[in-house]
């Protein structure tokens, strides 16, 4: 059955729970002893009398730290508390900076999360909040004319460090309070996707937040938080995380993506409007799976030319399909279709060995996706693919993995050519393999 998507209440059920007003979760207590606790799913990162869980790190790639060995990373975490004794403090409940000194870094990293937390700064202070320690989700004083020429007067919040223009580099809004008055942020990460509440204003919405340390390569999977310390002193209370789980991490992104204009495509038992090897699939209450030792190309019985779709998929250890992009409704997608998008459990170790261009999310054989973002093997991962002309993009988990345009690839694996590469129009299906790669909430929109 096919049907056109409309919103629904429960579709946004989890979305909406995790939007109840941080003023409700996090107001500010009367006393220090009723600081720094938690909301029911939350942890609190500060514990309100000391700076335990936490080590001192600076605006450096984490990459040289995770390269360390386990008990390299311990020495080196074990001496920066020198540093953060000196410029970290705590009274009353209330976590102090000078100014100075290296951020403080949560020993514990986060891939999906939400984070809230509550700030005062003083005239002149310039800090920030970094996110599995990249820069960062911006503090100021927006009231400093000596920095309205990069952005201080537009407010705090922005991701201040992503490239000029891109989306998220500057509030939405001017959303502080005059200095003095406690400020609260509520900031959610979902892969490199990133929205900013501030005092209960959206002032990021859904942007993705760029690598500063290699513009070429998507945020890292993981990471720690950090609270930035530069030009003045500045206060923090109330720290507070929840992780997402994948299931509520997928329903996030897919109401963030919209539903106005998607189809689905999958519904309870039936296939109709499927075409190809359907024999070789079961379709069990949405869920569309390859048969063990099956396999083919099964499609969508409609052509299209530019599209946007999107889906979860779950892979079983070693798992292998494909999404067919543009297919003629007969041959191998990868060759005769405009290209197959890898669908690979890559980690797994008889993989190991694979070219860059036959890993998950890459166009079979032509065009390299970034590693490093799949959910474990066996939990449902989200994905959206958007075509257009000769271009395509993959986002895995909030994660842009594949950005390309395929008229400019001109090196194959095996110097084999892909004729399909240059078709206008074709069928949206999977590449079965033989392995029980499962799908489901499958939507289509044409563009």
């Amino acid at each position: 059955m096919i049907r056109t998507l409309i919103p629904i209440t429960c579709q946004f059920t989890i979305a909406t729970s995790i939007a109840i007003s941080i003023t409700a979760l996090i107001a500010a207590p009367a006393t220090a002893q009723e600081l720094n606790q938690p909301p029911e799913g939350f942890l609190a990162l500060f514990n309100g009398t000391d700076t335990s869980g936490w080590y001192g790190w600076a605006t450096k790639n984490p990459e040289e730290l995770w390269a360390l060995s386990v008990e390299e990373q311990e020495l080196l975490k074990k001496e920066s508390r020198t540093n953060i004794e000196k410029h970290w403090s705590v009274k009353d409940g209330i976590l102090i900076n000078d100014g100075q000194g290296l951020y403080l870094t949560s020993k514990k990293e986060f891939g999906d999360f939400e984070l809230h937390l509550e700030y005062k700064s003083v005239a002149g202070a310039d800090s920030g909040i970094y996110l599995k320690a990249n820069p960062q989700v911006q503090i100021w004083d927006y009231t400093d004319e000596k920095k309205f020429e990069i952005g201080a007067d537009k407010g705090s919040g922005g991701l201040w460090n992503n490239s000029e223009g891109a989306a998220g580099k500057d509030p939405l809004v001017l959303a502080d309070k005059p200095l003095g008055q406690w400020n609260k942020f509520r900031i959610r990460q979902l892969g490199a996707r990133t929205t900013v509440w501030l005092n209960d204003k959206k002032v990021v919405d859904h942007a993705i937040h760029e690598n500063y340390f290699d513009r070429k390569r998507p945020l890292f999977p993981k990471g720690p938080i950090q609270l930035q310390t530069h030009g003045g002193e500045i206060s923090w209370r109330n720290v507070f995380v929840k992780e997402f789980s994948s299931d509520e991490a997928n329903e996030i992104l897919r109401a963030e993506s919209g539903f106005e204009g998607f189809t689905s495509l999958l519904e309870g038992n039936d296939m109709k409007g499927w075409a190809g090897a359907t024999e070789n699939y079961t379709l069990n209450a949405g869920v569309i799976m390859c048969k063990p030792d099956k396999g083919g190309t099964i499609y969508y019985d409609k052509e299209m030319s530019d599209f946007v779709v999107r889906m979860e998929f779950k892979l079983p250890p070693g798992g292998n399909n494909g999404l067919a992009i543009r297919y003629p409704g007969s041959g191998d997608t990868a060759y005769k279709g405009m290209c197959e998008l890898q669908v690979l459990d890559s980690e797994h170790k008889k993989y190991a060995n694979l070219d860059a261009r036959q890993y998950h999310g890459s166009a079979y054989g032509m065009a390299a996706a970034h590693r490093g973002y799949l959910r474990p093997t066996g939990e449902w991962n989200f994905q959206e693919v958007t075509v257009k002309g000769s271009k395509i993009k993959v986002e895995l988990n909030g994660t842009m993995i594949l950005d390309c345009d395929l008229s400019t690839v001109k090196a194959f694996l095996d110097d084999k050519p892909h004729p399909g590469m240059t078709r206008e129009k074709g069928y949206f299906g999977f590449a079965g393999h033989g392995d029980p790669v499962q799908f489901r909430n499958v939507e289509i929109k044409e563009r």
